[in-house]
């Protein structure tokens, strides 16, 4: 077994697709993990990401198969029907909102393991729902989640400043169904709150412009590095995105 450095791996026809969905994601994540941050609800991201990745693999287990439009939907449908409920406990509940989100995360993690049960390949299917297969995207499926995500950006921006309520969940739960199939759980979370967390003490633009900055290195580094050294891509953007953040 070679030890050895694979700068093979270091192709522009497998890290430019992948360098772009990562752009694609962090287009609307940074500035949804600003008001994450700022509501104090930190784990409503990977609640909501747990919930469409639970879609998935009820579209799966009703024998949906490939990433088709009734994929799409039973992700995106899911997702919606926890944005809706996490809404209607807010207004109800707020005081106890971070406890339910947390419930709520528990419950679609162990309702996805339970249908995976019986499934041969339901190790495989959950790890790649968690951290993501993005060094195998291609520019052809990046197509429908480039759109979304510039309807979803005009959207937060025209409502940045009364982003609440349901259309705060309803845009989130949208902007992380289109994500967690592209990069998985793990990656949707650390590109939420990463960059977010790590210029909380910046203000204005130049916080945004951070904000970007840090997501954008992280991705690239992360990227580049798991090819290089063979690393699943997932983990190791999180890595990355952690340590661009404390550079920071």
């Amino acid at each position: 077994m070679s030890t050895g450095l694979n700068l093979d791996g270091l192709d522009a026809s497998i890290l430019g697709p992948a360098c772009a969905a990562g752009l694609i994601v962090l287009s609307t994540h940074v500035l949804l993990g600003r008001r994450v941050l700022a509501r104090n609800i930190i784990f409503i991201d990977l609640a909501i990401a747990q919930i469409a990745a639970l879609g998935v693999i009820v579209a799966q287990y009703l024998h949906v198969g490939g990433h088709g439009v009734g994929v799409q939907l039973s992700a995106t449908g899911a997702a919606l029907a926890g944005a809706i409920l996490l809404s209607f406990t807010d207004k109800r509940w707020p005081r106890i909102q971070e406890p339910i989100i947390g419930v709520l995360f528990v419950m679609a993690a162990t309702g996805g393991i339970m249908l995976l049960a019986n499934n041969p390949e339901g190790s495989e299917h959950l790890k790649e729902m968690l951290v993501g297969q993005i060094l195998w995207v291609s520019y052809d499926q990046l197509l429908w989640p480039l759109l979304l995500s510039m309807a979803l950006l005009v959207a937060i921006i025209w409502r940045l400043n009364n982003l609440t309520g349901a259309w705060f969940y309803t845009l989130f739960a949208v902007a992380i169904t289109a994500s967690v199939q592209l990069v998985g759980v793990y990656l949707v979370f650390a590109s939420l709150i990463v960059p977010g967390l790590a210029t909380i003490g910046m203000q204005g633009r130049a916080q945004l412009l951070w904000a970007y900055g840090i997501g954008i290195a992280g991705y690239v580094s992360g990227l580049a590095l798991s090819a290089v050294f063979d690393l699943p891509s997932g983990p190791m953007v999180v890595w990355s995105l952690v340590a661009c953040g404390l550079l920071a």
